[in-house]
């Protein structure tokens, strides 16, 4: 922003006296007792006779705005953000495709809303674990949303051993973040079952969250009841490896996410439908909020050297041009 002021504005109420100047000069002047043939020629006439008291009229104007010292200036603002260092933990078993979640299934869903969590946080550092039976870093804490949006869309189902490892997904995690030095450190677990598979144990897990400081916000993702789930199975016949839905009836450990979030600070979500699902990261979003400080700052340049030029100028102008003959003195 273009800013404009005066330094010592004070000065201005002197140019109050230049129409007083004026009026005083037209009441008490006598006329000229200069004949014409006095005048030079190129002048004009007596009605422009007194033209250098104009002109030092308004040099005067200048010198006094020059002493109030004009000054430009611009402003802008500077915003300093305390980002949150986040880990988006990913399920990727076989069950996170049941296909409650039409058109689409558990997890294809879950990858748009998450892609859709990373773009509204810019100023935040994440990073993504995905898991089944086993837990993969994918991406270590990162600004570079794109990236992160890229792998979580590069995330496939029946890729890694299948089961359900909470706990050491949550662990490997909490390695990713122990490092960090953000204010705050979050966790959000995607899951659409309980544990099942891996060495560590998910109450230990959540107890090294807690030393740590990581706040974790646990997901139960799917519907009660039997829910059609595409499973991969050879043919007998072929020898070819199929997909063959199968009515499964994969329950979420409810009580476990809740004891992971109870012990670290977080929350337990249940998302039975994709809007329920959108809904959770909205509310997780508001939640873990980024603190932004913005100051206000400016800069001045001083603009007073070109008037008290001209006001010189002018000044000397009328004894110039008397000199050389082009004008008289009053």
């Amino acid at each position: 922003m273009n800013l404009f002021r005066f330094e010592d504005p004070l000065w201005l109420l002197l140019l109050l006296g230049i129409p007083l100047q004026w009026w005083w000069n037209r009441k008490h002047t006598q006329p000229a007792a200069l004949r014409y043939s006095h005048v030079p020629r190129s002048f004009g006439g007596s009605a422009r006779i007194h033209w250098p008291f104009l002109v030092r009229l308004f040099a005067l104007a200048l010198a006094i705005t020059a002493l109030a010292r004009p000054q430009q200036g611009t402003e802008w603002e500077e915003s300093l953000s305390e980002g949150i260092d986040i880990q988006v933990v990913l399920d990727v078993s076989g069950s996170m495709a049941a296909e409650d979640f039409r058109p689409r299934n558990r997890l294809h869903v879950a990858q748009q809303v998450v892609k859709d969590f990373v773009a509204n946080r810019p100023s935040d550092r994440i990073g993504l674990v995905a898991f089944s039976g086993v837990a993969v870093t994918e991406a270590p804490l990162t600004t570079d949303r794109r990236m992160v949006q890229n792998l979580v869309e590069g995330l496939e189902l029946f890729r890694l051993p299948d089961g359900t490892a909470i706990g050491v997904a949550l662990a490997t995690a909490a390695n990713r973040l122990k490092d960090s030095d953000a204010k705050s450190k979050v966790a959000i677990l995607v899951t659409d079952g309980g544990n099942n598979a891996g060495a560590i144990d998910p109450g230990a897990a959540t107890a090294i969250c807690e030393g740590l400081g990581i706040r974790v916000y646990t997901i139960g993702v799917g519907r009660e009841g039997e829910v059609p789930v595409p499973m991969p199975r050879t043919n007998p016949r072929t020898g070819r490896e199929e997909m063959v839905r199968t009515m499964l009836n994969v329950e979420v450990d409810e009580e476990l996410l809740q004891q992971i979030a109870d012990g670290t600070g977080g929350r337990y979500f249940a998302a039975t439908d994709p809007k329920a699902l959108q809904e959770v990261f909205a509310e997780i979003d508001q939640m873990e909020t980024t603190p932004v400080h913005t100051r206000k700052m400016s800069s001045y340049r001083e603009a007073f050297p070109p008037l008290a030029a001209g006001a010189l100028v002018l000044m000397g102008l009328p004894s110039l041009l008397a000199f050389l003959g082009w004008s008289v003195e009053p």
